[in-house]
C-alpha cells in the first residue's frame, strides 16, 4: 500500500510478514529469529556485503525484526532508491543463499544472543514471565528459543521453514513518503507478485496459563514482573485498556510512579505496559526494587491495579492518558518508519490501515464507566503471571503480588 506525503525525497519502505515465533513449534524454537538473521548473509546475487553496500551507496539503511506474530523488513532511502529496495528485499525473502556455512557460523553468534540475553537481568525476567502466562505454547517461548533448538537448523530445514514463514499471500508492502501507487504497485507486483509457497497452519488459540517464577541471582537490584490476562487486539475494550496502562504506570504522572517511587522511593524504574495479539493479551507491570523492599513493591503494585480496576480513573487522569496516547498517535505520524510500519501492522491485524482520526476518536469516546467495566473483565480471570529475578530477599514478591491481587 502506498502513502504519499508531497514535498519529501525521502521513504519508509516496510515489508511485513504475518509470522513469527508464535509459528514454532518447539522443535524450532527460535528459528524465525534465525532465519531472519540467515537472509542477511546472502540472497539472490548478493552477498553479504553487498545486500547492505548497495543500500548504503545510495544514502539508505536496511534494517529487519521478529516478532510473536510478524516479521519485518524495513528500507529508508532516498525517493530515486525505491527499485532497489524493493528488489533487495524480495532477494531476501524469497531467495536467500542459507549457505551451510553461514547457518553454523550464525548459529553460534544466536548463541551468544541469547546468552548475552540470559546475562541482562531486565530482559531474562521478562522471558521468565512469559513462560508462566503461556506455559507450554508458542507465546511463552523466547523469540530467540534456545541453545538446543537452534542447533537442529541446517540448510533443508532452514528453506522449508522460510518457504512456510514468507508466505507472499501473508506479506504486505508498505511505503510512506516519497512514492507514487502506480508506481508501487508495479515494483510490488514485479518483485512480489510471482512468489509462490506453502504457508504453513495457523497457531493454536493461546491460553493464559498463569504461575509464578523466581531465579536468584548475585546482583543488587531485584528485577520484577507481574502480568495478568489482556485483550486481544481485535477487542472493542482494546482503547480503553491503552488508557488503563498509561493511568498505571505509563509515565511519572502514573498512580504507580507516583506511589511506588515518589512517595515510597521503593523503585527507579516502574512501568506498566499492555500488548495486544491476535487472539489474546497481556497487561504487565515491571519495576526495579531493593531486594528487601520487593514484597512490598509488590503489594504497592497489586493494590493500585485493584483500586483502579474497581473504582476507575479519575476525571484528570482520564483526560491526561487521552492527550498522551492521541499525541503520540500524531506524534508517530511524523515518522515515516512509524507510518510504514503501522499501515503494514495494520493491514495484517485488521485488512486495511486505520487513519490517525480513527484511532483518536476511538480514545476519546472511552468513558470512566467504560473504565470501570473493563477493570470487571480484568480482574474476573484471577489468574497472574509473576517473575522475579534478583537477590534471595527478593524471591517471594511474585507470590506476594499474586496473593494481593486476588485477596
Amino acid at each position: 500500500m502506498a502513502d504519499p506525503l508531497p514535498g519529501l525525497k525521502t521513504f519508509a519502505l516496510t515489508v511485513a510478514v504475518r509470522g513469527g515465533a508464535r509459528w514454532e513449534d518447539e522443535h524450532r524454537s527460535g528459528w524465525s529469529h534465525l532465519l531472519e538473521h540467515l537472509v542477511f548473509k546472502g540472497a539472490g546475487e548478493m552477498s553479504a556485503r553487498d545486500i547492505v553496500q548497495r543500500i548504503e551507496a545510495e544514502g539508505g539503511s536496511i534494517n529487519a525484526a521478529t516478532g510473536q506474530e510478524r516479521t519485518s523488513f524495513e528500507v529508508r532511502a532516498m525517493e530515486r532508491s525505491l527499485p532497489l529496495a524493493m528488489q533487495v528485499v524480495s532477494d531476501l525473502v524469497f531467495r536467500p543463499t542459507l549457505s551451510e556455512a553461514e547457518i553454523t557460523r550464525e548459529k553460534d553468534v544466536v548463541a551468544q544472543e541469547i546468552a548475552e540475553a540470559f546475562d541482562t537481568p531486565d530482559d531474562h525476567v521478562f522471558e521468565m514471565a512469559g513462560e508462566q502466562a503461556f506455559s507450554g505454547q508458542p507465546l511463552g517461548r523466547p523469540i530467540l528459543g534456545s541453545v538446543d533448538s537452534i542447533g537442529r537448523a541446517d540448510r533443508a530445514g532452514m528453506e522449508a521453514w522460510r518457504a512456510t514463514l514468507y508466505a507472499p499471500e501473508r506479506m504486505v508492502v508498505a511505503v510512506s513518503g516519497a512514492v507514487d501507487e502506480a508506481r508501487l504497485i508495479d515494483l510490488a507486483e514485479a518483485w512480489f507478485g510471482l512468489a509462490t509457497s506453502a504457508p504453513g497452519q495457523e497457531p493454536e488459540p493461546a491460553a493464559f496459563v498463569g504461575g509464578n517464577a523466581a531465579l536468584t541471582r548475585r546482583i543488587e537490584q531485584a528485577n520484577l514482573v507481574f502480568e495478568i490476562p489482556g485483550l486481544s487486539a481485535h477487542d472493542v475494550d482494546t482503547p480503553a485498556l491503552r488508557l488503563f496502562a498509561e493511568i498505571l504506570g505509563g509515565g511519572m504522572a502514573s498512580r504507580l510512579f507516583q506511589s511506588a517511587r515518589e512517595e515510597r522511593g521503593l523503585a527507579y524504574a516502574v512501568d506498566a505496559w499492555f500488548e495486544g495479539y491476535e487472539d489474546t493479551g497481556v497487561l504487565g507491570i515491571y519495576a526495579g526494587a531493593p531486594p528487601g523492599r520487593s514484597e512490598e513493591l509488590a503489594r504497592v503494585a497489586a493494590a493500585e491495579l485493584r483500586t483502579l480496576a474497581r473504582d476507575g480513573p479519575t476525571e484528570e487522569e482520564l483526560a491526561r492518558a487521552k492527550a498522551i496516547l492521541s499525541a503520540s498517535l500524531w506524534m508517530a505520524d511524523e515518522s515515516l518508519v512509524s507510518r510504514a510500519g503501522r499501515n503494514a501492522a495494520q493491514t495484517l491485524l485488521f485488512g486495511a490501515p486505520i487513519p490517525s482520526e480513527t484511532l483518536t476518536a476511538r480514545v476519546e469516546a472511552v468513558t470512566a464507566e467504560d473504565m470501570r467495566r473493563l477493570g470487571a473483565r480484568l480482574l474476573t480471570p484471577a489468574r497472574s503471571a509473576t517473575a522475579v529475578l534478583g537477590p534471595k530477599a527478593a524471591g517471594a514478591a511474585g507470590r506476594v503480588f499474586a496473593d494481593a491481587l486476588h485477596a
